[in-house]
């Protein structure tokens, strides 16, 4: 009733008696093959610095940002920060997962750059602004295990919150609303690490990161965790690049303001 098949070796080989060829008069065809599977082949973790592309600077009156985890002591060094700064002529760059040899940034391109370690940590959020920034400061976030906090600056009059938060995902979320509530400007940012899967909603906010995986969880699942939410500004020409040394892939935004009519919306219902 049914065929036998042999062991399998790369193509499965029906077994034809002489009486069934002889029944049908037809020749035994040739042995059918399954095509090769080609799977992906993960890059290292330590793999080389890539060749980062250069970008043409920002047009207009907005501002380049970048947000990465920079994976502390084995991951992006400070050159490889420095150089795609560089490269894609970036304004402002928040960085999560900083140690202290990133403190060397303003040596190598100039700016000028803030840095809190987390409490009992090597690392911490960090943010750098080619033209200065003022009133740089820690915010304080609900946390149960390490205790964590957003890294605040004011660029341009514009707010800047640098965030690496919790892995829970109801945490996480209080913790974005926290930080997003100690910006009282009409103009803010909230970027960095959320360790979030699925929507936020932070009210008076929007999403305008890159809607593409930027880390894999457990090396294997694609998931997009590294975001940013703005307020009183839009969102252009997002884009994740390549990770380099790092387990995150860096994002880079453009943000322009809104028509002067959003901001003072803003300040009347403030």
């Amino acid at each position: 009733m049914f065929d036998t098949l042999a062991a399998f070796t790369g193509s499965l080989r029906r077994q034809t008696t002489v009486d069934e060829s002889l029944e049908t008069g037809a020749p035994a065809g040739p042995r059918r093959r399954f095509p090769a599977l080609k799977l992906p082949r993960r890059k290292s973790m330590r793999s080389a610095p890539p060749s980062v592309p250069v970008a043409p600077p920002i047009k207009g009156s907005g501002v380049r940002v970048l947000s990465w985890n920079l994976l502390r002591r084995i991951g992006a060094t400070c050159e490889d920060v420095a150089r795609l700064i560089e490269a894609q002529h970036v304004d402002v760059a928040l960085l999560q997962e900083a140690t202290v040899d990133m403190e060397a940034l303003p040596s190598l391109i100039g700016g000028a750059f803030v840095r809190h370690a987390l409490p009992g940590r090597i690392h911490g959020p960090a943010i750098w602004a080619r033209h200065g920034m003022a009133r740089p400061r820690r915010v304080p976030l609900e946390s149960r295990t390490i205790r964590r906090h957003a890294l605040v600056a004011e660029i341009g009059g514009t707010a800047f919150a640098c965030v690496h938060l919790s892995h829970g995902q109801l945490m996480c979320r209080r913790q974005a609303r926290e930080a997003s509530e100690a910006l009282a400007t009409a103009t803010a940012v909230v970027a960095g690490d959320f360790n979030m899967v699925g929507p936020l909603k932070l009210p008076g906010f929007r999403e305008v990161g890159p809607r593409e995986p930027t880390h894999y969880a457990n090396g294997l699942v694609p998931v997009r965790i590294d975001r940013c939410f703005v307020r009183g500004l839009v969102g252009r020409h997002a884009r994740a690049l390549d990770r380099g040394r790092s387990d995150h892939r860096p994002i880079v935004l453009d943000l322009f303001a809104q028509p002067h009519e959003a901001a003072q919306k803003f300040r009347a219902a403030a």
